[in-house]
Parts: C-alpha cells; sequence; structure tokens
C-alpha cells in the first residue's frame, strides 16, 4: 500500500507573508516529518477586520515570492472551494485529497483563540494539529479551553514525527526556536515609515516655503 503525504495546512491572511511563516514551516517539516506544507492563504479571515487587509492577489503573490522552499506550495484553494472557516476547508482539503494526511499547523496564540474558531471541536477531530510555541503564549495555551478540553488526546512532543499518521483528534505542542516576527508588527513598521516620510515632507515643504523670497 503507497505511503499517503504527510502534508501540513498552514493557514492565514499572510497580510503580508514575512519570516514567521518560513520560520514555523521550517520546523514543521523537520520535527512532523512532512513532505510538504501548503499555506492556505485566505480571502478574508473572519476573525480580522477587512480594513488594512492587502488585496487577495498581492498576498498570494507575495508569499510566493517569500517560499522558496520547493516543499512549501502556497495555495489559493480556499477561494476555489469558497471556505471560510478552518473546519470547512479541513474536510474540503481532506475530500479532494484522499492521498494526503494532513496536519493543521498554527501557533500558541491560535490555541488560546481556538474556542472563537466555528465548531473548533469538530476541527480537533477531524484532523490532526500541531501547536508551535510563540514568545508569551505558552503558559495561556497550555492552560486554556481548548487544551484543557483535549488533554486526553495529546501527544508528546518525541512523538511530533508520527503525528500526520494518527487518528484525530491528535495534537502536539512543539517547544524550540522561536521568531518573534509578525505580521501586525510589520504593519505597524510600514505605518510607522509612511507617517516619518510624510512628516519629512511636510517638514520639507515648510522649509522650502520659508527660504522663498
Amino acid at each position: 500500500m503507497k505511503r499517503r503525504r504527510r502534508v501540513g495546512l498552514l493557514g492565514g491572511s499572510f497580510n503580508p507573508a514575512h519570516a514567521g511563516h518560513l520560520h514555523i514551516s521550517a520546523q514543521a517539516l523537520e520535527r512532523l516529518r512532512l513532505d510538504e506544507i501548503w499555506w492556505l492563504v485566505s480571502p478574508h479571515n473572519p476573525l480580522k477586520p477587512a480594513a488594512g487587509m492587502a488585496p487577495f492577489a498581492d498576498r498570494v503573490a507575495t508569499a510566493r515570492r517569500l517560499a522558496h522552499d520547493p516543499r512549501i506550495r502556497v495555495s489559493d484553494a480556499e477561494q476555489r472551494l469558497g471556505t471560510r472557516f478552518t473546519v470547512d476547508s479541513v474536510r474540503a482539503l481532506k475530500a479532494h485529497h484522499p492521498d494526503c494526511a494532513f496536519v493543521w499547523i498554527m501557533g500558541a496564540d491560535n490555541l488560546v483563540q481556538i474556542p472563537h474558531w466555528k465548531s473548533w471541536r469538530t476541527l480537533f477531530r477531524t484532523v490532526a494539529i500541531a501547536v508551535f510555541a510563540r514568545p508569551t503564549y505558552a503558559f495561556r495555551a497550555l492552560s486554556g479551553r481548548a487544551a484543557r478540553r483535549f488533554r486526553t488526546a495529546r501527544t508528546p512532543q518525541v512523538l511530533a514525527g508520527t503525528l500526520a499518521n494518527r487518528p484525530p483528534p491528535a495534537w502536539v505542542f512543539v517547544r524550540g526556536p522561536m521568531s518573534p516576527v509578525s505580521a501586525t508588527r510589520i504593519r505597524a513598521g510600514h505605518r510607522r515609515a509612511r507617517r516619518r516620510i510624510i512628516g519629512a515632507d511636510d517638514a520639507a515643504t515648510e522649509t522650502i516655503g520659508r527660504s522663498e523670497p
């Protein structure tokens, strides 16, 4: 019997894609013994405001420019499938790709927030989940509602490489090197840079105005 491909699913707005996405992908490929990772670029995250969201095509293009590793595939599957919620996307992907053993990949911050997701308990029972440590979130994640609800389904970290082949519910918390990069910080940095440029332009205009006869 042919072995199913072990595929990690990393979903999000990718607004923009950044080094943190590459970091968690590299960790997942190694620690979970995955064959591939698919970056699922969301047309619109229901939990995030539309304001400040770059156009979908731009976010996909930026992600593809960043993802040089041939094992990382940037996907517009959610747009093509017409799904908005993770549980629906995972169900559809499993139906379309029976040759794949999927693992949902997310940061510890999302384990804290996941009880706000649609049918989050069903998601745990649908796909194996790998949670990667993020700065300041470990305690809240592991003491939170989702971790407590599925505490008996937690897989020891030393067995993370077997996660893709475990029937859900099965999840693992992976500790290791962490990246402080986030899309929120990148966007905030861009806004500060724009304000500095605008401020410099205004100052230059005022100086020119004062120097004119």
